[in-house]
């Protein structure tokens, strides 16, 4: 099944939505594991692998953290090859002084900003929708 390509098509029916709960970035060493059912998302850099956990299960295990998020998931189902959604998003969010980490996963783009914008972002992005 392949996604949508067309950016005016994306851009009019991505449809966000706010998951409930905070979310947190941690790395972990290879002595550590964790359940991979607990896990967000996960990226394998040099230095560590990062995760993306719930709040609650990062204090529970420990970890370490410094920036709790809000995770908003864009419902439209966009092609890994779309070009110039994450450029209109995060041009949207900036115009807004809304910093956003980006995961793009098979079905669709999932967006971390700091809890505290979470609402300013869901404005921002269903004004991006609407023009």
């Amino acid at each position: 099944m392949t996604g949508e390509t067309n950016l005016n098509t994306l851009l009019k029916t991505m449809t966000p939505i706010l998951n409930e709960g905070d979310y947190v970035y941690c790395t972990v060493s290879g002595d550590q594991s964790i359940d991979i059912k607990q896990v967000i998302g996960t990226f394998k850099e040099e230095e560590a692998l990062t995760v993306i956990l719930k709040k609650e299960i990062a204090d529970t295990l420990g970890l370490e953290y410094s920036y709790i998020a809000a995770w908003i998931t864009l419902t439209i189902h966009s092609s890994l090859e779309a070009t110039g959604l994450t450029a209109a998003f995060a041009a949207a969010l900036a115009k807004e002084e809304i910093s956003c980490n980006v995961v793009a996963a098979f079905y669709h783009d999932h967006i971390f900003v700091a809890k505290k914008d979470a609402e300013r972002a869901m404005a921002a992005l269903r004004l991006l929708s609407e023009q």
